[in-house]
C-alpha cells in the first residue's frame, strides 16, 4: 500500500492507516490492555513493516474500527466531501490501486464538462492469498499466535 500511496500522493490522494488492533496476539504482541502498549505496537508495525503513512491509532475499545465494519483488514476511500466512495472488507493493493484510477478517471471526466450521476455497484475482487507470507507474518506475533490460527483455521 506504501507504493500506491506515493503513486497517487502528487495528485492529492491522501493515504492513511488506522491501527485498530492486533488480530493474532501471540507471545511477542500481546492482547492490547492500554493505548501507551496500542501506540507501542503502532510503532513497531510501521518499523517492521514500513509502513511511510501517517498512522492513526483507534480507541482501545475499537470504536472506529466497529464503526466501519470490523473486518480485519478493510480499505475505505472517501472523498473529499466525506463521503464513501469505496470499501473493501480486505485490503488490496491493485483493487485500491484500480478504485482510485477509477475515481480519478471520474474527476477529470466531470470537469471536462460531462455530466455524471453515481451509482452503487458489487463486484467481487480476488487477491493472491500466498499462505507462507501469511504464517510470516503471523510469527512476528510469537508461536501462539502461530498455533491459534492453525487451530481454528487449519
Amino acid at each position: 500500500m506504501n507504493a500506491v500511496a506515493e503513486r497517487f500522493a502528487d495528485q492529492n490522494v491522501g493515504s492513511i492507516f488506522v491501527y485498530s488492533y492486533e488480530a493474532h496476539p501471540g507471545e511477542f504482541y500481546l492482547h492490547l490492555t492500554s493505548m501507551a502498549q496500542k501506540f507501542r505496537h503502532a510503532a513497531d508495525l510501521r518499523d517492521k513493516l514500513g509502513v511511510n503513512r501517517p498512522i492513526l491509532v483507534d480507541a482501545l475499545d475499537g470504536a472506529c474500527h466497529r464503526a466501519y465494519g470490523s473486518m480485519p483488514n478493510m480499505t475505505w476511500i472517501f472523498n473529499r466531501s466525506g463521503i464513501p466512495i469505496y470499501k473493501s472488507d480486505w485490503t488490496d493493493a491493485n483493487s485500491v490501486e484500480n478504485a482510485i484510477v477509477y475515481f480519478l478517471e471520474v474527476i477529470e471526466r466531470r470537469r471536462s464538462g460531462v455530466r455524471m450521476t453515481p451509482f452503487r455497484v458489487e463486484r467481487l475482487d480476488y487477491r493472491i492469498n500466498d499462505r507462507e507470507e501469511f504464517y510470516r507474518g503471523l510469527e512476528r506475533n510469537g508461536p501462539k499466535a502461530v498455533e491459534e490460527f492453525r487451530e481454528a483455521f487449519g
